[in-house]
């Protein structure tokens, strides 16, 4: 598949993708980024079935429509609540693609293959099944299918890197041998590695894993691209290799922690995070009635959202109130952080969702100076990412950079209970005497205080 044009559409697909990586960067240009990733992938798709001769052309498109008879619906009835499951599945699928696609490309080489094609093979069975296996994995805690706190049993902290360093024998066995049992063994332990590397990972953490097997998944894409002899998924693999390595290290950065202790800190004892019961301690409560008038005569109010906000539904409910503020007058902006929701962006899908104008969202660095002078911080399903307990040495979120709402003259924190949040501590700010709680669900808490609102 040499031909000119063959290339050349190769490299209006790479194209595609490092256009579409561009505008995934930033919230405003999001939309088009998808649009063009998805131009390319179709590119890429049309221009291999048309040039390649299959022996088995009507299974390959029996397959495509099989993946679009679910894929598309999936997609499409996705709430924002779950769509880190949804990102987490179709990582796995990918990562399971390429180890396929490796397996077979060997069966078929036999004893024709080249050092370079089975070091290349093996490499993608086992980082594509250990990145299969994991993102189940992933999927199962984010859905509630199985607990979101770390899973420790005794013997795990020899177990795991027994298993990684058999996996890797196992390659080199591959490599050496060129035996078919071998490989078959190296798909299974590499599943069994993907589980025990997840296992021990819980609760905040868990988005920062799904960003690292997507960058695993890359990496087997990229390889099975040097198995097949196909510059496109090289280049497609190496892309979000190198993206999905650098958002894992930037919320790693943004939790405050180092990537080791978020993968393997249960493992020593050092990590708490998920879980957490409810507070009994007094607070101070309040009534949408009560949030209308103190938001309707603000000057400046912030508003912070969170995973709750996601949970309950609720954004068009908040453009609404925050419309009505800003025809009396009043000035509100969103702070916010990078790691709030499950996923980086969540806030901001969720908030585009409602039509919020994208100037009015800030991010941390850029809100964090002016709540001093802020009225009023409303703080709508968030927890952790304004829990003062970060800048206290010793707790589970210690160091990690959070929006300064304390600093605000009031604070209105909607919550549906006193729960903590996924790092299992209580919130310090709940607590403060410039806070004030609305308890309920946001989207009726947020109708409630428009009604009260349009009523003043």
């Amino acid at each position: 598949m040499n031909q000119t044009w063959v290339q050349l559409a190769y490299l209006a697909a790479a194209l595609c993708f490092v256009l579409a990586l561009k505008g995934l960067s930033s919230p405003k240009f999001a939309r088009r980024g998808n649009a063009l990733g998805a131009i390319g992938a179709t590119i890429a798709v049309v221009v291999t079935l048309v040039a390649e001769d299959f022996d088995h052309m009507p299974a390959i498109l029996v397959a495509i429509a099989i993946g679009t008879v679910f894929g598309v619906p999936a997609a499409r009835r996705v709430q924002m609540t779950a769509m880190p499951q949804l990102v987490a599945l179709f990582n796995g699928v990918g990562g399971g693609a390429a180890a396929i696609v490796a397996l077979v490309e060997f069966l078929s080489a036999g004893q024709d293959a080249g050092f370079g094609e089975l070091t290349a093979s093996a490499f993608t069975v086992l980082v594509g099944s250990m990145s299969f296996s994991g993102s189940v994995i992933t999927f199962l805690k984010l859905q509630g299918l199985m607990t979101s706190r770390p899973v420790v049993f005794p013997g795990m902290q020899v177990l795991l890197p027994l298993t990684a360093l058999v996996s890797v024998g196992l390659a080199g066995a591959v490599i050496g041998t060129q035996s078919i049992s071998m490989i078959y063994a190296l798909a299974a332990v590499s599943l069994l590695l993907g589980v025990l590397f997840v296992l021990p990972v819980g609760g905040a953490d868990v988005p920062i894993v799904i960003s690292l097997l997507n960058a695993a998944t890359g990496v087997a894409v990229a390889a099975s691209g040097f198995v097949l002899d196909n510059v496109l998924l090289l280049i497609a693999g190496t892309l979000v290799g190198a993206s999905g390595t650098l958002l894992t290290l930037l919320m790693a950065k943004a939790m405050g922690r180092p990537i080791g202790s978020t993968l393997f800190g249960a493992l020593s004892g050092s990590s708490s995070l998920g879980g957490g019961e409810a507070s009994d301690r007094p607070v101070k409560s309040l009534g949408p009635s009560d949030v209308a008038v103190m938001l309707a005569y603000a000057e400046r109010v912030v508003i912070v959202p969170g995973y709750g906000l996601a949970v309950a539904q609720a954004q068009g409910a908040l453009k609404e109130l925050v419309d009505l503020l800003g025809e009396r007058g009043v000035e509100v902006s969103y702070g916010i952080h990078p790691v709030a929701g499950r996923m980086p962006g969540h806030m901001n899908v969720l908030l585009a969702e409602a039509n919020v104008p994208y100037e009015q969202l800030k991010e941390m660095d850029e809100i964090n100076p002016e709540l001093p002078a802020t009225d009023v911080a409303l703080v709508v399903g968030a927890n952790d990412v304004v829990n003062p307990a970060a800048r206290t040495p010793g707790t589970p979120i210690s160091g990690m950079p959070i929006i300064n709402v304390d600093q605000a003259q009031s604070v209105v924190f909607l919550k549906r209970s006193m729960r903590p949040g996924f790092a299992g501590i209580e919130n310090e700010l709940l607590f403060d005497p410039k806070t004030q709680l609305l308890f309920g669900d946001a989207k009726d808490t947020l109708s409630q205080t428009v009604t009260a609102l349009k009523s003043l």
